[in-house]
């Protein structure tokens, strides 16, 4: 009897199967997709929608030993995860390999452990070709829509520029944020609060049931109870209970985590696929909130051993998101009693979150006593309002506190003295203070991912992907904002006195938000503009829930396609052939020694100023925008200041310093050296001292450190961190090292170390060829030619690669 062969997609996913699999199974990796559509053309017959898939060069290899190992098995079972990719990459396994029906087995399993992995075997189904036509239908889709939009870009924005269909949308959203930001016009309000205590002297704070709007209201209001006598009008104290939220989604695991651990979306998927991978967590891609009834048994007798009978209730959770089929389950343990992981620190804080979001699901309630005061005077009509709480068990709460958005009201915190109705009240002192209305907060990752899913955009698989890509694109950045101050004023009664004080507020300081570049919110305005259907929010989610339809086998994918496509095509060929150009454009005034207008616009490599038309017969100059400054706020002054570069600021031992700006900001040329100026120095107001102190950090910065072989020794700090330099090898100092005070010891170490690394990378050297094959990134051979590198797939056999084959791949 031969062997049965396991295909997955992922070689840890493989490693981990294998463990439960006696000798009679071979497990082995198919390294994701083993097909796709092509690279260089746009892969799909425009007529009647059929994809041409092909096989990229680095996976033929592959292919040819995947062919060899299922030719040699009696049954080969395709496993790839079990949503819409997962089973296109089953269906590619199938077709690529030529399996025949017979042969061909696809098993599913939402977990990796040892009695799931034999349950999927032991139940064993068909290819799911629903599941594979909604995925061809989203993969088609986003090719026909970046195929499209991406020349019109081009042509009418700027070179090097793409589309897709989510990722615009996405960016839309945080374009639209930004300018709600930036247009909003702070409201100025006051609010009262006090401070009373009680009969038996117990101190609590209160909030007065209403805000002015004017100053003169809250002088007013204070000069009012200078005198007043307070009274407890009314005390009440409700029973309340909390309830612990769902088991995690896909979405709600990636908000947690950036919020109580800071990660984002792709880290968090990046440690969730290893947790899943090593058998530890359920499948990471789902909308579900469901558990297995193995996993609730799990959970009572975990729960009830630990903390009690009265903390453990076992509950059903239902979906709230209507296209919930990723997956079966919640992302929760695959062992409810495995409480610690001895994995790298940030996998292990992953799990140590869903593992306590899993339990607190399946645990009582929590029971709190809420208690509100309401405090009178006898000058006037208003009222203030204590609250407090007490929790009264713990239930849930023992284990997990459900987080929220920082611009989320919290509820008040803390015990009430006890009082009574009628009774007196000392007042300690009244504080009225100013304070002004904030915008909507700009999008960090995770609620960019709730906002997408609250609008029904896009799916679990895709959040992150669609957030990386429109940062590697470049039109969004993820970005700390500093805070800026502004005065507030502040009244306070105490003692029958009212003074009034000024104080500085910092506002605005935000952390890691996402914010559109110049060119993000040049090219999301052209979009809207001219496919605004396609950007709208309302079509976006419709096409998710068309591409539901497909997968649940309720519509042919080619209609949908053809649909699309009917209605996308005519607008693309309209604006390729009417629409103008989109640079941006925006007046700032008029130049003072010309008279002519100023501008600032996208241009070929970034923003830049303009003065002067471009219809004139006199050609207009341009100069780079300044650095660090969105085109909207950039003023005429500033612009006008870029024209001065570059410029000569004086003399420094005997030698020219000039300041100048180029594609990456402003700088110094010296000596035939460039140094860059910081920005928290401005190039314009840049003084003679500011730039020798520049000059001689690069002076000190260039000389050697060192000398090793009799070669000079050099360091720096690069895109990557502290680095030195030999003999053209940069080699990198970790944090073992001290930088700052390197010793010669240290520097012999580094480079003798870093020498012995590239010996021990090379597999082959042709002599006379210049040409190497080296040992490259996770286990993978590299063909090098100078600065070329070409990686060969993995499982390359060396002995394979000679000169020839080698020059072949270079070409």
């Amino acid at each position: 009897m031969g062997k049965k062969l396991v295909i997955v997609e992922s070689p840890a996913k493989a490693k981990t199967i294998k463990k439960f699999l006696g000798k009679d199974y071979d497990v082995t990796s198919s390294y994701g997709h083993i097909a796709d559509l092509p690279s260089k053309d746009i892969g799909i017959d425009l007529e009647t929608f059929t994809p041409k898939y092909v096989i990229s060069a680095d996976k033929k290899d592959l292919i040819k030993k995947l062919k060899s190992l299922a030719s040699k098995a009696d049954e080969i079972l395709l496993a790839s995860d079990e949503d819409r990719e997962g089973e296109a990459i089953a269906w590619h396994l199938k077709t690529q390999l030529k399996i025949k029906e017979e042969k061909s087995k696809r098993i599913v399993f939402h977990e990796i452990t040892e009695s799931a992995i034999k349950n999927a075997i032991e139940n064993p189904r068909e290819i799911d070709y629903n599941l594979v036509d909604a995925q061809q239908a989203r993969r088609l889709l986003d090719r026909l829509v970046g195929y499209e939009l991406s020349p019109i870009l081009w042509r009418k924005v700027r070179k090097g520029l793409s589309a897709g269909r989510v990722q615009s949308v996405a960016v839309r959203l945080i374009v639209e944020r930004e300018q709600e930001v930036r247009n909003h016009v702070p409201k100025v309000s006051y609010r009262v609060n006090a401070n009373f205590s009680n009969e038996h002297n117990h101190s609590f704070g209160a909030t007065l049931d209403t805000e002015f709007d004017k100053n003169q209201e809250v002088t007013d209001f204070l000069q009012s109870l200078k005198n007043a006598n307070f009274t407890v009008a009314d005390i009440a104290t409700k029973s309340a209970k909390k309830t612990p939220a769902p088991p995690f989604t896909t979405s709600t695991l990636q908000q947690d985590a950036a919020r109580k651990l800071g990660f984002g979306v792709s880290k968090t998927m990046m440690l969730a696929q290893k947790l899943y991978e090593n058998g530890f967590i359920t499948y990471m891609r789902t909308d579900s909130v469901n558990l297995s009834q193995d996993a609730k048994k799990q959970a009572v007798a975990m729960i009830t051993k630990t903390f009690g009978k009265e903390y453990s209730k076992t509950r059903n959770f239902k979906n709230k998101s209507k296209g919930a089929q990723e997956a079966h389950e919640a992302i929760r343990p695959t062992v409810i009693s495995r409480r610690n992981l001895d994995m790298d620190f940030d996998s292990n804080r992953l799990y140590d979150l869903i593992w306590k979001r899993t339990v607190a699901s399946q645990m009582a309630d929590a029971k709190i006593d809420r208690t509100v005061a309401k405090i009178k005077n006898d000058k006037n009509k208003h009222l203030f309002v204590a609250k407090g709480e007490v929790i009264v068990f713990d239930g849930f709460l023992k284990l997990y506190q459900v987080s929220t958005d920082p611009s989320d009201e919290q509820e008040a915190k803390g015990q009430l003295p006890k009082m009574s109705q009628n009774e007196k009240l000392s007042n300690n002192y009244i504080e009225a203070i100013q304070k002004y209305s904030r915008p909507a907060p700009r999008f960090n990752e995770a609620a960019l991912v709730k906002k997408m899913e609250e609008l029904g955009i896009g799916r679990p698989s895709t959040y992150a992907p669609t957030i990386s890509t429109i940062q590697k694109r470049g039109y969004i950045e993820k970005k700390s904002l500093e805070p800026k101050e502004r005065k507030i004023t502040k009244w306070i009664l105490e003692n029958g006195n009212i003074s009034e004080v000024t104080e500085i507020e910092k506002y605005g300081n935000e952390k890691n938000k996402l914010i559109p570049t110049d060119i993000g919110i040049v090219v999301n305005d052209f979009l809207i503009a001219h496919f605004d259907h396609v950007l709208d929010y309302n079509f976006t989610a419709k096409i998710e829930q068309e591409l539901d339809r497909i997968a649940e086998g309720e519509k042919p994918w080619k209609e949908m396609m053809s649909e699309f496509y009917g209605e996308f095509h005519p607008i693309v060929e309209d604006v390729a052939k009417n629409a103008v150009r989109a640079r941006g454009e925006r007046l700032l005034g008029v130049d003072p020694k010309t008279g002519k207008n100023v501008y600032v616009k996208i241009g070929q490599y970034g923003p830049l100023v303009q003065i002067g038309e471009s219809n004139e017969e006199e050609k207009p100059t341009f100069a780079g925008a300044p650095k660090g400054i969105n085109l909207a706020d950039i003023t005429l002054e500033q612009a006008l200041a870029m024209f001065q570069f570059p410029k000569v600021l004086g003399n420094y031992k005997d030698k020219e310093v000039v300041v100048a700006t180029g594609r990456y900001g402003p700088y110094l040329i010296y000596n035939d050296k460039f140094i860059s100026i910081p920005k928290n120095i401005d190039p314009v107001n840049i003084e003679m001292d500011q730039a020798t102190d520049l000059i001689e950090k690069k002076l000190k910065q260039d000389e050697p450190i060192a000398h090793f072989d009799n070669l000079p020794v050099f360091k720096g700090k690069g895109r990557f961190g502290p680095f030195i330099k030999w003999n053209d090898l940069f080699i990198n100092v970790s944090k073992k090292y001290d930088f700052d005070n390197l010793s010669k010891e240290d520097i012999d170490t580094l480079i003798k170390n870093k020498i012995q690394k590239e010996k021990d990378k090379m597999v082959k050297v042709w002599d006379g060829e210049d040409i190497s094959l080296q040992k490259g990134k996770w286990g993978r051979l590299v063909i090098v030619k100078g600065k070329k590198k070409i990686m060969l797939p993995k499982g390359t056999d060396p002995k394979s690669i000679t000169l020839e084959v080698a020059k072949k791949n270079l070409k």
